[in-house]
């Protein structure tokens, strides 16, 4: 299913388009009237998002089935969008996973999925689109990166390295920009309230057994840091300033309290109910 995005278009390329804050991403734009570009594993699941924001907002939208964990994903993703003569505007890396565990018993398989979807195609993804934008001297960039970035992740270890690569990336990336009319920003979220924490395995964890912020109210903090041209964002207060904390502590004593963060709570048994027989 296609849109009909001409080269002249504000067109906007999002990954892990389908749900969760790529999805309310994407409903942002479309109500500020950008034409998309929409990018996930399940074509009925971008189908139907297209649908609703076409039939809500009458934007133009391009769905591309793509499992951007293969190695030869963004590339192919790049080389689609040119055949089509769709110029991204503004490139949203959103789609990532986690993954729970010790490292020793964790699967390697999934892990170098993982680094390749939350480091390498969103790294390739940047290199193909930044020249065509500088050449414009004109475009956005949105890495969501995470709170995890600040911290070494006791038995979340790939994850909350791969996030660090995100957020130190986009940084750089955004002080080399300056002045090129193309800007670099990178979203922090912390726990939020998406299929995320179940994928991974932490749904169970303290770190998300408090209040979540919603995918919606994440999105809104990362359009609004986008459009303004800002370089990083952590979403809420309290996630502001436990990573202004960090900044002064020891860091065998933050990797101490993340794995505490990370350990399972464990839940008092239920009293058994006796029933008459």
């Amino acid at each position: 299913m296609q849109g009909n995005i001409h080269s002249t278009s504000r067109a906007v390329l999002i990954t892990g388009a389908s749900r969760g804050i790529g999805l309310e991403l994407a409903k942002s734009f479309a109500r500020d009237g950008f034409d998309l570009v929409l990018v996930a594993r399940s074509e009925s699941d971008l189908a139907n998002v297209a649908d609703e924001l076409r039939r809500n907002d009458g934007v133009s939208v391009t769905v591309i089935p793509k499992d951007l964990s293969v190695p030869t994903a963004a590339e192919e993703l790049y080389q689609e969008l040119q055949r089509k003569n769709i110029e991204v505007d503004i490139l949203v890396n959103n789609a990532g996973f986690g993954l729970y565990g010790p490292f020793s018993s964790t699967d390697l398989r999934q892990e170098l999925q993982m680094m390749q979807l939350n480091m390498v195609t969103l790294t390739q993804l940047v290199k193909r689109f930044l020249p065509d934008m500088l050449e414009r001297r004109s475009g956005k960039i949105l890495n969501v990166s995470s709170t995890a970035a600040f911290s070494p992740g006791p038995n979340g270890a790939v994850y909350f390295a791969s996030k660090a690569y995100v957020q130190s990336f986009t940084e750089a990336l955004a002080e080399e920009l300056k002045g090129t009319g193309v800007s670099a920003t990178a979203l922090c979220p912390g726990p939020t309230s998406t299929d995320f924490a179940g994928r991974a395995g932490l749904a169970e964890t303290r770190l998300f057994g408090g209040r979540l912020a919603t995918a919606k109210e994440v999105a809104a903090v990362g359009y609004s840091a986008l459009m303004h041209e800002q370089r990083s964002v952590v979403v809420g207060a309290a996630n502001k300033l436990l990573i202004f904390s960090l900044r002064f502590s020891p860091r065998n004593l933050v990797a101490k309290v993340t794995k505490g963060l990370l350990s399972r709570v464990v839940r008092p048994p239920q009293p058994r109910v006796k029933t008459a027989h």
